[in-house]
């Protein structure tokens, strides 16, 4: 297609104190009728998003004169136009999104993805696309994996189509930048925000053994499927997140969890905030395959102006959250130990949610447009996380075919992968098969659209992983999830079905004052005072009343997973040499 013929979208930034990116579209040979839409959702974030609410003052010109512009519904509209004349479109776009699905634009940065600016212009979404951006404050430069055309000149960019357009976030402003070599492909980390004493080496270093270690699962001696990859990483007073792109994630933690120079020689275990950012960066980079190219049938060609749903996010996102921290083992970034306790809370993580007893995590993934992303007190009662117990069903599969001494989890990834097309759920039933010598399907029923406990301690034990429990702290003994703060006190966020604070009558919202007469400040100070095995009054306030309840002891709700290594007799040499397999340990 030749260049005159390809739309052509542009993003100026001269509206930073109002927050406002400016967005045109050159449009050649319209059609008489053309349509013209927003995406209401982006692929990895499973909500409808309505990014048409902040986009305003459409305006259309042929040959320079107006266009009607016509809104049919709340994210599409139709221009009207007379002739082949090309059809010269600008809005903007209010950008104060702090979060890495929507745009941002104020004195110091800009940032956006193409789903929240970018109208698609009917008819003319499945070729080439070009963007250029306007001039650029002093000082500021640009990030993305987008192919960039003359690198050198004018930022201007292009793509082989809309859906390729819009799945490659922009990162502006002044950031700083490093980069890295992962099986002969290039590779940079942007980070923005960082605090002078930043360790950019330490990070570049520990991200490189994670992409190695990940391509190294997915492709032996090749190369990734992309020619080009980029992390785009905000540091903030607050945040934590990710999501995939086909060539990049946008990552988003707090500055305190960034490594800084001199802080400590040893493994990412040394420090929890920078381990959780590891985990973050690994989970972003296995979605490179995991969802953005082996995806499941329903989000293949997903129509981005409704809901896709799909039962299969406990796979996409589950697997992907067992082998983000699995990774970090294999990388040598944690000890086995450090990663048996990230297991752990995510054992803890199912355990301490009793809807996990009501919800299969199939049923899960198919609700996320409804349920995931809207939490409410009655979450944990209702629902479960097909991210948590995703994670802990691909532990389950991974440890089965291992005990049975059949293959791993990673055989059938790879088995997967050379499929090379969109995937089902007999697609998984079927590779497992494959690797593992006999049907699994009785277990992918039961652990997948079952609502029974997973025999995951059990399976730890084989691979010479002791699995106990420990009485939990207050709140898990009540059946309380709260939130404490020196301004607000004890605060109820949930009230866990079954538990002994439920049937004393506590709601969400209660404030707890005090137990058996004394003051709370943090809910397990209480411990200090209260006889075991005993009832306790509770103190609370409602609506601006100040009542009181019995609390009568009960059975534990929430345990306190413990994972460890098993010594000496606890393990045999077949044990031991599984568990050496899985862990390295």
């Amino acid at each position: 297609m030749a260049a005159l013929q390809v739309p052509h979208y542009r993003v100026a930034f001269d509206d930073r104190a109002q927050h406002l990116l400016r967005v045109s579209l050159t449009l050649p040979a319209p059609a008489a009728q053309q349509r013209l839409s927003l995406p209401v959702w982006l692929p990895g974030s499973y909500l409808l998003r309505e990014f048409a609410r902040h986009l305003q003052d459409l305006r259309g010109t042929q040959a320079g004169r107006p266009v009607h512009i016509e809104q049919v519904d709340k994210t599409s509209w139709i221009a009207h136009c007379n002739g082949t004349a090309a059809l010269e479109l600008s809005w903007r776009v209010h950008a104060l999104d702090g979060s890495v699905r929507g745009a941002w634009l104020d004195g110091e940065r800009a940032f956006f993805n193409g789903s929240s600016l970018f109208l698609a212009a009917d008819g003319r979404t499945d070729g080439p696309q070009h963007l250029s951006l306007g001039r650029l404050p002093a000082g500021w430069d640009v990030a993305t994996a987008m192919r960039r055309v003359a690198p050198g000149g004018p930022p201007r960019f292009e793509a082989d189509d809309y859906a390729e357009l819009i799945d490659h976030p922009f990162e502006l402003g002044r950031f700083w930048c490093g980069q890295f070599d992962v099986a002969g492909v290039p590779h940079e980390f942007v980070v923005t925000g960082a605090w002078p004493g930043f360790d950019g080496a330490r990070l570049l270093a520990d991200t490189t053994r994670i992409c190695r270690a990940q391509v190294r699962l997915w492709h032996g001696r090749g190369k990734p499927p992309f020619k080009r990859y980029v992390f785009l990483l905000r540091a903030g007073d607050d945040g934590y997140g990710g999501l995939e792109h086909r060539a990049s994630t946008a990552l988003q933690a707090v500055r305190t969890d960034l490594p800084r120079v001199g802080q400590f020689a040893g493994t990412a275990a040394d420090d929890a905030g920078y381990q959780r950012l590891l985990g973050l960066i690994s989970h972003e980079y296995f979605h490179a395959w995991n969802v953005k190219r082996l995806t499941p049938v329903e989000l293949a060609a997903p129509d981005l102006g409704r809901e896709a749903y799909t039962q299969l996010l406990w796979w996409f996102e589950g697997v992907t959250s067992y082998y983000d921290d699995l990774t970090l083992v294999r990388a040598g970034l944690v000890t086995p130990e450090a990663y048996l306790r990230l297991l752990a809370s995510h054992l803890q993580t199912v355990a301490g949610t009793p809807g996990r007893q009501v919800q299969s995590v199939a049923q899960a993934s198919f609700d996320a447009w409804t349920r995931y992303y809207r939490p409410d007190a009655h979450t944990p009662n209702g629902t479960v996380s097909y991210y948590a117990k995703g994670a802990l069903v691909a532990a389950c599969l991974d440890l089965t075919l291992r005990r049975d001494g059949a293959g791993t989890l990673d055989d059938v990834l790879r088995r997967l992968w050379q499929l090379r097309r969109p995937i089902t759920e007999a697609d998984i039933a079927d590779a497992v098969a494959a690797v593992g010598g006999r049907s699994y399907r009785a277990e992918l029923d039961d652990w997948v659209h079952g609502v029974g406990e997973l025999p995951l301690p059990d399976l730890l034990r084989s691979m010479g992983v002791s699995a106990r429990t420990e009485a939990p702290g207050l709140a898990g003994r009540w059946g309380l999830r709260v939130q404490e703060a020196a301004l607000t006190g004890v605060r109820v966020r949930h009230v866990l079905r079954g538990g002994a604070a439920e049937a004393a009558g506590v709601q969400p919202g209660d404030e707890l004052l005090a137990v058996d007469g004394w003051r709370l400040r943090r809910l397990d100070d209480a411990a200090a005072w209260l006889t075991p095995g005993a009832p306790a009054t509770l103190l609370l306030t409602r609506d601006q009343r100040v009542l009181s309840c019995r609390v009568a002891p009960g059975d534990t709700l929430v345990p306190t997973w413990q994972l460890a290594l098993a010594k000496g007799s606890d393990g045999d040499a077949d044990t031991t040499a599984r568990r050496r397999a899985w862990l390295g340990a």
